[in-house]
């Protein structure tokens, strides 16, 4: 089972500036610098109603479907999240394509699944993603898989037009 060392808080000060960092890559229009590990979400914000904008690490792609999946690294405290749960309807950008899509928050069944997925391919990127989820996890099967019903995981599906 993973253990919880930190509650994690999002970051601040110069620690914010370097996680801004591929945000400004995208509105500079070099987003593809970034590959497909990062996608750049548009989502409304919950109390304005104006777009919101942010870059998350994707955990998984599926390109039979295009359909996306992130995690949500501070939790459902994330404002980006609780704005989806709000307003799913959002604007994908990978690389230099754009796209409507969906947001919709997987099962904690689904969700594990992502990340054991994820677990199996990159052992080294979770455990450090895990880590700053507030989680240490052992890479075993088993917190890999316990560790993707405690946070929440993300589909963005495209919308057919």
């Amino acid at each position: 089972m993973p253990e919880k060392i930190s509650d994690p808080k999002p970051p601040h000060g110069l620690s914010r500036l370097a996680f801004r960092t591929p945000l400004w890559l995208y509105r500079l229009h070099l987003g593809w610098l970034l590959g497909k590990r990062f996608l750049h979400l548009t989502h409304t914000g919950r109390k304005s109603g104006l777009p919101r904008q942010v870059v998350l690490e994707v955990v998984d792609h599926d390109s039979r479907t295009n359909t996306y999946y992130v995690t949500s690294g501070w939790g459902k405290k994330s404002d980006w999240y609780q704005n989806i749960q709000k307003t799913p309807q959002v604007r994908l950008q990978v690389g230099t394509k754009s796209w409507a899509a969906l947001a919709e928050t997987l099962s904690p069944e689904a969700a594990e699944q992502v990340i054991l997925n994820y677990g199996r391919k990159h052992p080294a990127l979770l455990g450090e993603l895990a880590r700053v989820m507030g989680y240490k996890i052992d890479g075993s099967e088993a917190d890999m898989r316990a560790l993707g019903r405690l946070v929440p995981v993300v589909a963005f599906k495209p919308v057919k037009s």
